[in-house]
């Protein structure tokens, strides 16, 4: 039981930076917005939320930082995408390459620094139960907002008036501006809402999963958060699950590397990303009517003048 609880501790700890972001651009994609960002947005979370924490002595301030420079980043990426019309496709891979390099700027004084891991919140009496007592009643705290934000997203795209208004602009833009909805008023704040929740899964990463700054730590974790809200058919649910299935497959090739399995450690490295391909392409011969993209996922919305 020793064992399989740790797995299984491992799993959560390996799943909630994923499931994050997967959630933050489900948002986005559901509001008919594409941002290739995501991976960026992490990166720079990662490196501005450790620089701030070490500066402040402070995990508190060094979440709060990483969710601004979530924000910062996908503010650029609105501006370009929504404001000035430009290419999302464009914008958010060359937001990617900026994270990638201005994260190994942020970060350049403090590789090889190292913080206490991010402190857990321990239930009473719940916590000593076996296995499950430490599975749900001890995480770090950005476990539990992980949970209560899908909860939460579930709830607003679903049950609340805004939240249908989002997925009209999603579906029909044309129509929802028609209606008098401020289509780039909504995607905005879509956008900013995806980059702090990228801005907080890499601030995890570097805080809570590995607590130093390592440049290029997400290591393809923002392109496997995009991979995940498409095998999720943009549904909260079905991200979280994808997320801790693919968390899974991050901590199999850990604990088979441990256990000296006769199994190059480089392909053992890859399974994350070989289950990505497996899933996209999987969905894509399913060729099922949920895992179809918002009928103006990518498209540009320019106001009538």
């Amino acid at each position: 039981m020793g064992i399989v609880e740790a797995i299984l501790l491992t799993v959560v700890t390996a799943a909630t930076p994923l499931f994050l972001a997967a959630l933050g651009e489900l948002v986005v994609e559901r509001s008919g917005v594409l941002n290739l960002g995501v991976e960026g947005m992490m990166i720079m979370g990662a490196a501005t939320g450790f620089a701030a924490a070490v500066l402040s002595g402070s995990t508190l301030v060094g979440c709060l930082a990483a969710i601004l420079a979530g924000m910062v980043m996908a503010g650029l990426f609105a501006a370009l995408a929504l404001g000035l019309a430009a290419n999302q496709v464009a914008s958010g891979l060359a937001l990617t390459i900026l994270g990638l390099g201005l994260s190994g700027l942020v970060g350049a004084d403090f590789i090889g620094a190292r913080r206490d891991p991010m402190a857990k919140i321990v239930v009473p009496w719940l916590s000593d139960l076996p296995v499950i007592g430490r599975l749900l009643f001890q995480q770090d705290p950005v476990v539990y907002v992980s949970l209560a934000l899908g909860a939460g997203v579930w709830w607003f795209l679903y049950r609340a008036r805004a939240g249908l208004v989002l997925r009209a602009v999603g579906e029909s833009h044309g129509s929802a501006h028609a209606l008098g909805f401020p289509v780039l008023r909504i995607r905005f704040f879509a956008v900013l809402f995806g980059g702090a929740c990228a801005g907080l899964a890499g601030a995890y990463l570097s805080l809570a999963y590995t607590p130093f700054w390592s440049p290029g730590m997400t290591a393809g974790r923002g392109w496997i958060a995009l991979a995940i809200v498409v095998f999720a058919s943009w549904r909260p649910g079905r991200a979280m699950a994808g997320a801790y299935l693919f968390g899974g497959v991050t901590i199999l090739q850990l604990h088979a590397q441990a256990h000296g399995l006769g199994i190059p450690s480089q392909l053992m490295s890859a399974l994350p990303y070989l289950a990505t391909i497996l899933v996209l392409v999987l969905i894509s011969r399913a060729g099922r009517t949920a895992g179809q993209a918002p009928a103006a996922l990518g498209t540009p919305f320019v106001p009538d003048r």
